[in-house]
């Protein structure tokens, strides 16, 4: 489900969860699967084409879901799964952290806080575990994401409702905005 969420939304991968499992229900049946038979189950996925066949090849690689790798170095290997992926998978797995999941949601709220500067999603996790205990890594990613998602949108953010407002560079940068 990481690599078809992939510049997607959680409520649409979430919905088609179920039957794709259903049909689908180890690396074992998956690699058995052409990449076209995929398709039904995952079509309102952006770009579905190349995650059906990504995910098909990744399956044969791996094969049973014993082997699935455990280590960043090793996840990145596979189509599709780039750091951020092979970071929701460890934390996933509850294996101790080897990155911070940077996902666009953690890219926009991470410099507007001031903890992390540029735009650049390799750069900002570099940054990140430089400030933040290794401990902390997987927490860290997930709450930045969701305080992205709900509360630190793109546009029109929620700062009056933010509990990281007052040490908050964006929301110290717009406070006439917001002083009355």
């Amino acid at each position: 489900m990481v690599v078809l969420s992939a510049r997607d939304s959680d409520r649409n991968i979430n919905a088609l969860a179920p039957a794709f499992f259903e049909k689908f229900s180890s690396m074992r049946e998956l690699a058995k699967a052409r990449p076209a038979q995929l398709y039904p189950f995952i079509r309102i996925v952006t770009n579905f084409r190349n995650k059906a066949k990504w995910l098909t090849e990744t399956a044969k690689r791996i094969r049973f879901d014993k082997n699935i790798p455990r280590t960043l170095d090793q996840l990145i290997q596979y189509p599709g799964i780039g750091r951020k992926s092979a970071n929701v998978i460890i934390c996933q797995l509850n294996l101790p952290p080897e990155g911070v999941i940077v996902d666009i949601h953690t890219a926009r709220v991470a410099p507007r806080l001031g903890i992390a500067n540029g735009i650049n999603p390799e750069k900002i996790e570099k940054q990140l575990m430089a400030e933040v205990k290794k401990k902390s890594w997987h927490a860290l990613g997930m709450s930045l994401t969701y305080l992205g998602r709900e509360i630190c949108r793109p546009t029109n953010p929620k700062c009056l409702e933010c509990v990281l407002n007052q040490s908050c560079r964006y929301y110290e940068s717009q406070n006439q905005r917001y002083s009355v």
